[in-house]
């Protein structure tokens, strides 16, 4: 996920460098192919995440039904139903691209054109999704360090402080 920032970080960058006010870019071309790449590597970037992704939310939405109702952040439950949509319509991108892929003549390889353009559009269509991951990805941490601060229900109730007014010793 700080990947994913750092990409968009370095984006953000180049768009307000080469776009005019208007948000125009003075390079179509140039631009679009650094459109690409930020997809491309925002797609590479997610990988390692990608199959974890489910049991991440499903623990982070076990940690928080179990979290005292004074340490959740209202944002939690939104931005967790932002990450469930986003992964089901990357799995179902990914299911695509899997078709498509075995769908391609025996000679489209990587470097061909029939290749590269398929799994072009297949990062393009991907990457608003991934850029969900990016944005919202920190509640997970947070939802996690909620729960590993929150009193245990097995633990005991914390014992009285002593009385303060006790005598002084001499």
């Amino acid at each position: 996920m700080s990947d994913s920032k750092k990409i968009l970080g370095v984006w953000d960058a180049y768009s307000d460098e080469h776009t005019d006010l208007d948000g125009w870019p003075h390079d179509d071309h140039a631009y679009s192919l650094r459109a690409s790449q930020r997809d491309a590597d925002t797609a590479q970037a997610f990988e390692s995440l990608r199959y974890g992704a489910r049991h991440l939310l499903v623990t982070a939405e076990t940690q928080l039904g179990r979290l005292p109702e004074d340490t959740v952040q209202s944002r939690w439950v939104y931005q967790l139903g932002v990450l469930h949509a986003a992964l089901d319509r990357l799995e179902q991108l990914h299911e695509q691209r899997l078709e498509t892929r075995d769908a391609l003549p025996a000679t489209a390889k990587p470097g061909t054109t029939a290749f590269d353009d398929a799994l072009a559009e297949y990062h393009a269509e991907s990457w608003s999704y991934l850029d969900d991951w990016a944005t919202h990805g920190k509640t997970l941490r947070e939802i996690n360090t909620a729960a590993r601060k929150a009193p245990s229900p097995l633990a005991p109730a914390p014992a009285p402080a002593a009385d303060r007014r006790s005598p002084a010793r001499k």
